[in-house]
């Protein structure tokens, strides 16, 4: 499968070494110990994404990104998603550590318009991909640098759906969206600032009008440029 120029994949950090991996283990514990909805009070050299990477690689949590900074429990609701998965009353979430970040550092008094994607792709020996991102918003957010101050809740992956794969460019594709049906109390939470995401720097802006008219005549054209 030839994979299109538009997708990011993960930054390439140095080995994760066991200290490093000791030390996430040990701050994730600290924070689940402390009650629900915890903030994690970060202190580490590493940055805050390979955090939120190894708790979501590790299966047992899921992440959600909101400007909110103080949400004591996540009830459904709906979302304006193309895909019949998200567009229903759920909790969404993402199986990653990255996705959610972009949600938590856009201004969404400004950002109305969305693209985005988390995804792996399954290869003929039926391993996976690392995970690959596509990131945009109206271009008014990019131009004017409307980011902000954001929370990523930690949720236990237990109750949640995992978005089942489809198939494109003639390969299975799996994406990182879980959802849940009930409403669901964060275990902890971090905040993260604009300069935290590793990928500011490459989140596209589109125009609105043009893209809501490329969505129409295409509809399964993700993720519709120029």
């Amino acid at each position: 499968m030839d994979l299109p120029d538009y997708l990011l994949t993960r930054p390439e950090p140095p080995p994760l070494d066991p200290a490093a991996a000791t030390a996430f283990d040990d701050l994730l514990d600290r924070a689940l110990q402390g009650g629900p909805g915890e903030p994690i009070d970060y202190r580490l050299d590493e940055p805050k994404w390979q955090f939120l990477c190894h708790v979501a690689d590790g299966g047992d949590i899921v992440l959600h990104g909101s400007g909110e900074p103080d949400i004591a429990c996540f009830e459904p609701r709906r979302s304006n998603d193309l895909v019949e998965f998200g567009n229903r009353a759920a909790v969404h979430a993402a199986a990653d550590g990255l996705w959610p970040m972009y949600f938590a550092i856009l201004d969404r008094r400004v950002a109305v318009s969305l693209t985005n994607t988390c995804l792996r792709v399954e290869f003929e020996d039926g391993t996976l991909s690392d995970p690959m991102y596509f990131f945009s918003v109206n271009r008014e957010v990019v131009e004017q640098r409307r980011w902000r101050t954001g929370t990523i809740y930690l949720l236990p992956a237990d109750g949640f759906e995992r978005e089942k794969p489809y198939w494109g460019r003639g390969a299975r594709i799996y994406t990182a969206q879980v959802a849940s049906l009930a409403p669901v109390e964060p275990l902890a939470k971090l905040t993260i600032e604009p300069e935290d995401f590793p990928f500011l720097g490459q989140i596209r802006g589109h125009d609105q009008e043009a893209l809501a008219a490329r969505i129409a005549a295409d509809p399964d054209g993700f993720p519709w440029l120029d």
